[in-house]
């Protein structure tokens, strides 16, 4: 566990709901979203995991915001560029993982 992770009960107290219907959601989330130990991502995997459209995120890749590559004809994101783009946007300087 990260230091800034929080125990599901207690995140559940925050948001002001029942600990299980937490639990339940997250049980049904866990493996619908891809693999959270992928080095690389899709465009749609990584809109997904900072909660922005996939063509804001072609916006960010397009200006250079958010680094991508091109293995083949496909592209992809760093997963470790997320938590970049994340940090610069806030104003930390610290760099952050992504990983849930």
């Amino acid at each position: 566990m990260h230091s800034n992770d929080l125990p599901v009960a207690q995140i559940a107290h925050l948001l002001g709901v029942p600990e299980g219907d937490l639990r339940t959601l997250i049980a049904a989330r866990n493996g619908s979203h891809g693999d959270p130990t992928l080095v690389a991502l899709t465009v749609a995997e990584a809109a997904r995991r900072i909660g922005i459209s996939r063509t804001k995120l072609y916006e960010y890749v397009s200006s250079g915001q958010i680094p991508s590559v091109k293995i083949g004809s496909l592209r992809r994101i760093p997963a470790e560029a997320l938590g970049q783009f994340i940090a610069r946007r806030s104003g930390d300087t610290s760099d952050f993982t992504t990983a849930a």
